[in-house]
């Protein structure tokens, strides 16, 4: 964007971005109006390699589904929307909270990022600010549906059999898993069960 040139929001069409920052060091365009935040990607990456280790895993940490928040998404959360800076539709990678979910848009033309009101805190709280890309890729999507179908697993798995049995199952099915001969213990308890 040219010097003196303004940013409007993507939700709002006609509404000037003002200068802001969601962290320190972090210098955003922020809608006086919804409240969202344009992350110039230049300005991202930049506070990015100020945070992390690149050749650190990226994995992850916080499951969104166990996330106790009160968050609501914004009411323009749905709404389509157009890159500030080059006009490219922004693509969007879906987060699943407890309570509902919402969208994380990128640019996939600059890289620009654009978080609704409220997005930015949760992200941060599921320790995927300084990762944002990872959002959109196919390795969060399938480690994020990994870890529900586990932890719908284990919430069925007290339902049934109370959280006093439930735990020393899950306790043995530990030791069996790193067991070098786990499997003849499962084996074992099978034919028990199937008496």
């Amino acid at each position: 964007m040219g010097v003196g040139a303004l940013y409007q929001c993507p939700k709002e069409g006609d509404i000037d971005l003002q200068d802001s920052q969601l962290e320190p060091g972090l210098v955003t365009n922020a809608c006086p109006s919804c409240g969202g935040a344009w992350i110039p990607p230049e300005h991202y990456v930049t506070w990015q390699r100020s945070q992390v280790d690149p050749d650190a895993p990226i994995r992850v940490s916080v499951l969104p589904l166990t996330l106790d928040t009160a968050f609501k998404p914004a009411a323009l959360d749905n709404r389509a929307a157009l890159c500030p800076d080059c006009r490219s539709y922004l693509v969007r990678g879906r987060i699943n909270l407890r309570a509902g979910s919402f969208y994380v848009e990128r640019c996939p033309n600059c890289g620009g990022i654009w978080c609704d009101a409220g997005e930015w805190e949760v992200l941060h709280q599921l320790e995927l600010h300084t990762h944002i890309d990872y959002i959109f890729g196919a390795d969060w999507q399938a480690q994020v549906r990994e870890l529900e179908h586990s932890e719908r697993e284990r919430l069925a798995t007290i339902d049934k059999l109370g959280p006093e049995i439930a735990q020393r199952i899950f306790e043995l099915a530990d030791l069996l898993e790193q067991h070098p001969n786990g499997d003849f213990g499962v084996a074992y308890l099978m034919r028990r069960v199937d008496q």
